[in-house]
């Protein structure tokens, strides 16, 4: 009797809760962070939303009371973009999108549609152009934009965020004139032979007309998260690291969480020490909403980008030989931003694109090693031209190589024009920060980027674009596995931002956030990767996206 009354309490403590779901019949895959495979072809998910276990072709399912039939399509782990700005994703779906314009009559028909549709807005704001793709050798000037739009301000900002594009009438609601200087980290263009302002403004001098445009309301922002998290889901995008969160987009957050509306989990960097200390004060901010919001470190700027040549490098650019790119954040201010943000245990992630400013940073690190112990995990945001000589120090102090495959078949010809071919060698050096001992984090840098991880995939493991340009691949030796890319944007992803354990891989305790795809990507080449579609989108065992059925039940906020 004893034993009989011992196997039945065994036999209920190991039966699943009645709300238990069983996904079978799937082709399921997880990863680890050095991309090492788990094959499953079935999950059970508790009704906690966590993985309870996951079997293999051989186990046979308990009963439980709700089953998914995943009809043999392959499901992956939720797809984690490491680097990405989710205000200005979804901020950049409500005005002008000039990215992918191929001339700047393009550009400035687009322009004069979107005024016409827009007579009573004081302020035209857009953002997207790219000169390099228009041919013109140059910058565009503010004379450009006044032929079209004259009579209000307008202000388009660059695919990469590091510039901005103004006419007339935003230089004068500015007060911008020649005498203005240029500010430390910033460069305003000017007209050859002269003072006079062009209209492009660089980084920090950025501010001198940005600052003027009229800020967006609550309510705009509620609708720009809606759209990005929307953004988000349809490419598969569960979680997502938010580099540069002001406090407007904390409360933005916060906002949605309350109202049972923050669906994709963000794990936020703060945008300034003051944003980073009033947000979470003497530490990083518990996990909010289950597992959906925190506040785990900040992002500090060294340098700009290549396209509008503020990336620093340690020589001349070999298109602009009297420029050598811009210092956003002097040695020391950057060390003091750094002590005060790990003092406190915030994780900081440093924007560094060129080899002057990658030097800066492992310098940075190494110095502050010694004071600031423990699991840091410091990240170098970007990385994306690194002195050959520097690659082996990524394998110190733990460094995270935050990095965005999709800016190599995008910047490729503008950055052997920037570089020269003598210094392409550390350029976008996946493979070599790999094998150096980084641990590799990927993302895409949207809205710079479109939130596409499966061209990301695409491209880090073939180094070719959508045409498969150029053939056999830029720089070939730097592609990575299908499973490294893969534990990249999951496991990795998520270990760069201490949430490894809570959510990344489909294993027992973790979250279950996955994608189902149409096709499955260890079997796909870089052609066939892009062409693979997101099926559906679970975040914690709730579908958030059906590309075959009704969209969510939360809806846009004010509907």
């Amino acid at each position: 009797m004893k034993r009989l009354l011992c196997a039945l309490l065994l036999a209920l403590c190991s039966a699943p809760a009645l709300a238990d779901t069983l996904i079978d019949n799937i082709n399921g895959l997880s990863f680890d962070r050095d991309g090492k495979v788990t094959r499953f072809s079935a999950m059970i998910v508790g009704e906690d939303g966590k993985v309870v276990r996951t079997l293999d072709r051989f186990e046979r399912p308990p009963q439980v009371e709700f089953r998914e039939n995943g009809e043999g399509r392959t499901v992956v782990p939720g797809f984690i973009d490491a680097h990405a700005h989710v205000m200005g994703l979804g901020l950049g779906q409500l005005v002008l999108d000039l990215s992918g314009t191929r001339s700047l009559q393009e550009a400035q028909d687009r322009l004069a549609a979107y005024a016409a549709a827009h007579p009573d807005r004081p302020w035209l704001i857009g953002r997207g152009w790219n000169q390099e793709l228009w041919g013109l050798g140059r910058f565009p000037t503010a004379a450009e934009l006044d032929a079209v739009v004259s009579d209000r301000p307008v202000w388009l900002e660059r695919i990469d965020g590091h510039a901005g594009w103004a006419n007339s009438a935003a230089l004068a609601a500015a007060g911008v004139t020649a005498a203005t200087a240029d500010p430390a980290g910033g460069r305003i263009e000017r007209l050859p032979g002269g003072r006079q302002p062009a209209g492009v403004f660089v980084d920090a001098a950025a501010e001198l007309v940005g600052s003027k445009v009229p800020p967006p309301r609550a309510a705009d922002r509620d609708l720009a998260l809606f759209e990005a998290q929307d953004l988000l889901l349809r490419n598969g995008v569960t979680a997502v690291a938010d580099m540069g969160t002001s406090i407007e987009d904390w409360m933005t957050f916060r906002r949605a969480g309350d109202a049972d509306r923050l669906r994709l989990r963000i794990i936020a960097y703060a945008a300034s020490v003051p944003e980073m200390l009033l947000i979470g004060g003497q530490g990083p901010t518990p996990w909010l909403y289950d597992d959906r919001l925190r506040l785990t470190g900040i992002k500090l700027y060294l340098d700009g980008a290549l396209g509008s040549r503020g990336a620093l490098l340690k020589a001349p650019y070999a298109d602009d030989p009297r420029n050598r790119g811009l210092a956003l954040t002097n040695g020391t201010q950057l060390r003091n931003l750094m002590s005060r943000a790990a003092m406190d245990g915030y994780q900081v992630a440093i924007h560094a694109i060129g080899d002057a400013a990658n030097d800066e940073a492992l310098l940075a690190i190494e110095e502050l090693s010694a004071d600031y112990t423990g699991d840091r995990r410091w990240r170098i945001e970007h990385a994306q031209v690194v002195d050959p000589a520097d690659i082996a120090r990524f394998g110190r102090h733990g460094i995270v190589a935050s990095m965005q495959p999709v800016h190599q078949p995008s910047d490729r010809l503008m950055a052997e024009a920037r570089l020269g071919p003598a210094r392409l060698a550390g350029a976008y050096a996946w493979r070599a920060l790999r094998d150096a001992g980084a641990s590799l984090a990927f993302g895409s840098d949207a809205p710079v980027e479109a939130p596409d991880v499966l061209a990301g995939i695409a491209a880090a493991i073939s180094r070719t674009d959508a045409a498969g340009q150029p053939e056999g691949g830029w720089l070939p030796e730097q592609r990575v596995s299908r499973e490294q890319a893969l534990a990249a944007y999951t496991a990795g992803a998520a270990y760069a931002g201490f949430a490894e354990g809570r959510f990344g891989r489909l294993a027992p305790g973790e979250r279950a956030d996955f994608v189902v795809l149409d096709g499955d990507p260890l079997q796909a080449n870089a052609q066939e990767l892009r062409r693979i579609r997101v099926l559906e989108t679970w975040i914690a065992g709730v579908k958030v996206y059906d590309a075959g059925g009704p969209p969510p039940a939360a809806d846009a906020p004010g509907r």
